[in-house]
């Protein structure tokens, strides 16, 4: 399989992988929590934007730190930057998200977790099938 992706192929990916996310979330959450589309839209579009940017910023510095104090990057060490990353973000998007629906904390964190575990299949599936179908395109092009 081809995996040399360029820079312009991998933004085109996750912004692909953010819509489609957002164009599922959206109808759906509305129905779950009895609101209003706009209103789920707005949420679902800002938290998008805010793990995106919460990507660069905590990899960026955990990579940084990583090699300041000289750390390999192990398995221990991956569960760790998934743990700080995905804390890291419920601390932000949990608060926000209760205020914008007007919601409890309690109830906005099980908000967050459902999405967590619609999110775990999803970007299995997501980037499988975008391999698999890119690989089929590069292929019929025969640059595979």
């Amino acid at each position: 399989m081809n995996v040399h992706k360029t820079l312009l192929e991998r933004v085109l990916q996750a912004i692909g992988f953010e819509l489609l996310a957002i164009l599922i979330c959206t109808p759906l959450l509305a129905w779950i929590m009895d609101k209003p589309m706009v209103d789920m839209g707005v949420a679902t579009v800002a938290i998008a934007v805010l793990a995106l940017l919460w990507n660069v910023v905590f990899n960026g510095v955990f990579d940084r730190l990583l090699r300041r104090l000289a750390i390999v990057r192990n398995a221990w060490v991956r569960v760790l930057h998934a743990l700080l990353f995905e804390g890291g973000l419920v601390a932000v998007a949990v608060p926000l998200v209760a205020w914008w629906l007007q919601i409890s904390l309690c109830q906005a964190f099980l908000l967050d977790i459902g999405v967590l575990l619609f999110f775990l299949p999803y970007t299995y599936a997501y980037h499988w099938l975008y391999d698999v179908v890119r690989e089929r395109m590069l292929a019929s092009r025969g640059l595979a």
